[in-house]
């Protein structure tokens, strides 16, 4: 019996592990399920200005997060990227509050993500209808650490 705990405990640990929390990826979760992107990070006002420009391609389940100082109100625009995205809003608990997706190349048009956000995560579009990703889906991702996460690592 106590070999089987010890298998038992070394899975729960190994899983728990793997569900971590970490810099280059983040987990989504809502009624729809969870998921989870493996992400580059954009936290210096120079890697936010250039984000995925000029990229003609990201893999599926890939994206960028886009990290401020502080919850802020927020706009993106889509000069110069070349891959058409979707956009999820989040503010600091990890709760996302907008969504704005098929963001078009090219497009000069500001996009408002509102006020209070933290991050931004940037994938490929299609990828929100797909997963069925809302308002009120929860992010995990080590920035929420210093605050009042929802879903804490």
């Amino acid at each position: 019996m106590g070999a089987a705990c010890a298998v038992l405990f070394s899975l729960t640990m190994a899983a728990q592990a793997e569900m971590a929390c970490q810099r280059d990826a983040v987990d989504l979760r809502g009624e729809w399920g969870t998921a989870r992107f493996t992400i580059e990070v954009a936290d210096t006002p120079d890697a936010r200005a250039t984000g995925l420009m000029f990229r003609e391609e990201m893999a599926k389940r890939a994206g960028m997060l886009f990290i401020y100082e502080h919850p802020q109100r927020v706009a993106f625009w889509m000069k110069n990227t070349l891959i058409p995205l979707d956009m999820i809003f989040v503010d600091e608990t990890g709760v996302v509050r907008h969504i704005h997706e098929n963001a078009v190349p090219g497009d000069l048009t500001a996009i408002p993500g509102g006020d209070g956000i933290l991050v931004v995560l940037e994938v490929n579009a299609g990828i929100v209808h797909d997963y069925g990703i809302t308002v009120g889906s929860q992010m995990r991702h080590e920035v929420f650490s210093g605050h009042s996460a929802i879903w804490p690592c």
